[in-house]
Order: structure tokens, then sequence, then C-alpha cells
């Protein structure tokens, strides 16, 4: 499902506060904070609890909170309490899911990718405004 590297969150690292991406992120550690990026692996020593918006979801951990993707699987390991928004889900045997799932074609995921850009290019203005403040204080 997933062919590209991207960035991992190894495990024994935990994260308090949102986490924003491009391209695919693999949680082994935990998050506490919600998670915006364009593919999510938890792989099943992982956590996260808060929100969850990508445009592939595999789960294989636990999740507790919303869920909104395009396409959203749950692994044998699965661990998820709360609302599943989608146009595809799959649940595989021995995954639990507590909540409600609603699938349709207009999943309305496809604004992912643009907060996500809009998001990472105030970040990177900001940052640039930052930094000759920044180094002439040094």
């Amino acid at each position: 499902m997933f062919r590209n590297k991207g960035t991992i969150i190894a495990e024994g690292l935990k994260i308090k506060g949102s986490v924003s991406a491009e391209g695919l992120v693999e949680v082994n550690g935990q998050i506490e904070g919600d998670v915006h990026c364009t593919s999510l692996f938890v792989s099943p020593k992982a956590a996260i609890n808060g929100g969850v918006e990508a445009d592939r979801i595999v789960v294989n951990g636990r999740v507790e909170g919303p869920i909104r993707a395009g396409e959203v699987m749950l692994k044998s390991h699965a661990y998820v309490v709360g609302d599943i928004q989608c146009q595809h889900l799959s649940i595989e045997r021995g995954a639990h899911f507590d909540g409600r799932s609603i699938c349709s074609a207009q999943a309305n995921v496809q604004k992912v990718p643009q907060k996500l850009n809009e998001r990472l290019r105030k970040e990177s203005e900001l940052k640039a405004t930052r930094e000759p403040a920044e180094a002439s204080v040094a």
C-alpha cells in the first residue's frame, strides 16, 4: 500500500502536540495530539490519542480519536475508539473498533493535502521571519 519512505516516529518516543508531515508517517511510538499527513501507518506497539487525517491510513496499533481518510484499513491488532469517516473501510478479523463509521464517495479528505501544504507554507514563512531576528540577537 505504501511505496515511499517517510517519517518514522520510533518506539519509545512520545510526542505531545500535533504532527504534520507530507508523505508517509510510520508511528511506532506514542502521539498525544492530532496527526495530519498523506499516508499513515500505526504499528502494533504504537498509540495515538487524537484525531487522524490522511489520504490512506493503516492501523495495526491503538488510535483513540476520530479518523478521517480516503482509505482506512484496520489490521488484526488494531484497537480504535472513535468515529471513522472515509471512502473505503476494511476491518480484519481480530481488530477492535468502537465508534461509528461513515463511508461515502464524498468523504471530503481531498482538503487534507491543501490544508497541510498551507500549514507548512505558513510555518516556513514564520520560521524565515524569525531566523534573521535570532541571528541579530546572537
